[in-house]
């Protein structure tokens, strides 16, 4: 019985370890993770020379009003954060409803050059940026919308990946046979996109939302270009006047106004994260 007992017992030792292991795997991947924003905290808390200091320090100190002080003489952080919060939320409320929109068409309806017309929206996710940020400004000028709102949540209101992300989604997830149910209890088109398939496809439309805020939230180049007026910054262009000092780099300055900026992103992220891990793991879940 002895025997019989300690070979039931082995074929569960390697589960153990196994598991072990993958559990302090996740743990130093978290770890790994989230150093840099701690480190960054830590710099943050501590005078201009944090950053130098050898070995490095890993405590936070008790600076950080002081070194926030400094970054609201240097520029008007505030007004700037508003400014990139209406903004990101403006663009990712658009982008995840037209986009939404748009893939329940392509992955739902039949009409003519379906194929082709969504090959070129595929297609436009192959050309830079870059190349087209000389005919967008040419665009807003003639429109008058040079340092304006509208000139950067306009052309970012729909995007390619957006309407890709949703049609596959919506292919997969949404059945045609709850849309043919709509049809015959007497609803129309958008009656059964709102009432149907919105609810079906709520984790991917967060998904997009979230990536796409934390994208808004992070672009600098465009903003740039288009906005002239300080009053009209974004948080990207406010801290990058931080780094513009005649005496140096003060460090503790700098990474007390990142800090400060990268938790709007922490805070969206945290309310949406159950959506977004349930859209990412959506189709190994269906498979």
């Amino acid at each position: 019985m002895s025997s019989v007992a300690i070979s039931r017992k082995k074929p569960d030792e390697p589960g153990v370890i196994a598991k072990f292991f993958f559990y302090l795997l996740m743990i130093l991947g978290a770890l790994v993770s989230i150093f840099p924003f701690y480190w960054m905290f830590v710099v943050a808390t501590n005078d201009k020379d944090a950053a130098f200091h050898i070995p490095p320090l890993l405590t936070p100190g008790t600076q950080f009003l002081d070194n926030f002080s400094r970054v609201l003489e240097r520029t008007d952080f505030f007004r700037a954060l508003l400014n990139s919060v209406v903004v990101s939320t403006s663009v990712t409320v658009s982008v995840v409803f037209l986009c939404t929109l748009a893939g329940y068409a392509f992955a739902k309806y039949e009409f003519p050059l379906k194929k082709t017309l969504f090959v070129f929206v595929i297609a436009t996710m192959l050309v830079p940026a870059q190349l087209g940020v000389l005919p967008q400004y040419v665009i807003m000028a003639k429109l008058h919308w040079i340092d304006s709102y509208k000139a950067l949540i306009v052309p970012a209101m729909v995007n390619a990946f957006g309407i890709f992300w949703m049609r596959q989604y919506i292919t997969s997830a949404v059945h045609t046979e709850l849309i043919e149910a709509g049809r015959i209890d007497g609803g129309g088109h958008f009656r059964i996109f709102w009432n149907i398939a919105i609810p079906v496809v709520t984790p991917a439309m967060a998904t997009l939302g979230i990536l796409n805020f934390m994208n808004v939230w992070n672009d600098f180049f465009w903003p740039l270009v288009v906005l002239k007026n300080r009053e009209n910054y974004t948080i990207q262009i406010a801290l990058q006047q931080l780094f513009t000092n005649k005496d140096g780099l003060d460090f503790g300055m700098i990474m007390s106004a990142t800090f400060t900026a990268t938790l709007p992103l922490l805070i969206v992220f945290l309310l949406f994260s159950r959506y977004v891990i349930a859209g990412l793991t959506s189709g190994a879940i269906k498979s």
